[in-house]
């Protein structure tokens, strides 16, 4: 058996990114994974420069932690490893030499986010000041195309323009950062690949958006494995999919036929944790080409053991967090709010109050199923605490004492973890 410390590039092999904020979960990652995963790879060093700066972490300390925990577990298989979320060449540089191989584009702050409210007069006026900068607008205005599964999309000249107007910044953006990319790797002699995140934006990506975005990006010679639209419904952090599943159902197959045409890539889920009533639905649209995204969820984890192990510690927390999270939350998407769950003090069950801040299940290793198809659940104590997590890592006497217990319970976090994953995993190969 050769054990791999290295990460690599995982192609088109359906894939699954297990977030770390405290670099001690992957045992119960590679747990769930060997448990549940079947065929779907594992990207255990997974971190965005954002979370990077809030839990004071290095690239070198992500890749190394996942590492070192593969190899003491004597895994044997092709991992991955994302740097996500980058918006600059000092992104790049910052990440490439730990080892990352894949490399997430953020080119949000790029994109018109009020395009999708603009009259045609105004679409018209921004259009023509971008123009020159958009000339692959006149291929497409006039065109009809029909996807092999049937739908057909109409590039009129209002949907174009305002696809440029949009995001056209956005594209010429991630054109030159994948560049800077390519050439990065190749100095250095290392392969690369790259997914492209245009999920966080207030309105769903058309399928002429979509289209437009990716056909432009291939074009350019980027090596583009996957990407991540912004999916119709609501996708808030640490809470279940909020949505008509099966309006999200046949969009799903539209955008998964675009990806297979044009790439093919993989069709990638952002703020992919605990989003259970949609993973079949995902990976049956996908045929299995597709990445899952999860960042937050096993920090709540986490936060199990140690409610689990230190009482008095949890309820800090918990007041601590509700104390930050209105500060915290303004670059989430949550719904949460403080009145929405009890203060620590004014519930006296340990195991009551676990379930109030960490649950949206119904008993131990079952997630409940809601009373609306899709309507997901608000949890929010739950994003209280997920909102808050920068805050706790890195408070001088917080950080250290969840870092140091949930490290001395390395059984209990391993399992919460497993079984916690394991649905995840579970629900994605139901739809393979």
């Amino acid at each position: 058996m050769s054990v791999n410390d290295k990460s690599v590039a995982l192609g088109l092999a359906p894939s699954f990114g297990f977030g770390d904020r405290m670099g001690l979960a992957t045992p119960g990652h590679l747990a769930s994974l060997l448990a549940e995963g079947g065929p779907i790879r594992g990207i255990f060093a997974q971190q965005s420069i954002r979370e990077m700066s809030r839990t004071k972490r290095s690239p070198d300390n992500v890749i190394t932690a996942a590492s070192k925990a593969l190899v003491a577990e004597g895994y044997d298989q092709p991992w991955g490893s994302d740097a996500d979320h980058l918006k600059t060449p000092e992104d790049v540089e910052y990440t490439i030499d730990s080892g990352f191989v894949f490399f997430t584009i953020d080119p949000s702050d790029n994109v018109d986010q009020k395009a999708d409210n603009y009259d045609a007069q105004t679409i018209a006026a921004k259009y023509a000041q971008i123009q020159n900068e958009t000339k692959w607008v006149t291929q497409y205005i006039g065109k009809t195309h029909t996807l092999a599964n049937g739908t057909k999309l109409v590039f009129d000249e209002q949907a174009v323009q305002r696809a440029a107007v949009k995001y056209g910044k956005a594209i010429t953006h991630a054109q030159n950062l994948a560049d800077y990319i390519k050439h990065a790797a190749e100095v250095r002699g290392e392969d690369h690949e790259i997914e492209l995140s245009v999920d966080e934006t207030q309105q769903p990506t058309t399928l002429v958006e979509h289209y437009i975005i990716a056909q432009q990006i291939i074009n350019h010679g980027v090596k583009l494995v996957s990407l991540a639209p912004r999916f119709i419904g609501e996708l808030e952090k640490g809470v279940d999919y909020k949505g008509d599943l099966t309006a999200l159902e046949a969009s799903l197959a539209d955008h998964a036929a675009i990806a297979r045409e044009l790439g093919p890539y993989k069709l990638s889920l952002h703020s992919g944790s605990d989003k259970l009533s949609m993973y079949t639905l995902f990976a049956r649209a996908t045929q299995g080409l597709f990445h899952v995204k999860t960042a937050g969820t096993s920090y709540l984890e986490a936060l199990r053991v140690v409610a689990r192990h230190d009482e008095k510690l949890f309820r800090t927390i918990i007041d601590f967090s509700r104390a930050r999270y209105e500060t915290d939350k303004a670059t989430y998407h949550v719904s949460a709010t403080l009145a929405g769950s009890p203060e620590a003090k004014d519930v006296s069950d340990i195991h009551e109050l676990e379930g109030l801040y960490l649950e949206h299940w119904d008993a131990p290793g079952t997630f409940r199923t809601p009373r609306t198809p899709g309507a997901g659940f608000t949890a929010p104590g739950r994003q209280i605490l997920h909102c808050t997590f920068g805050s706790v890592l890195t408070d001088p006497t917080l950080g250290k004492a969840v870092h140091d217990l949930v490290a001395a319970e390395p059984g209990t976090f391993k399992e919460v973890l497993a079984l916690h994953f394991g649905k995840h995993l579970i629900a994605l190969r139901a739809g393979m």
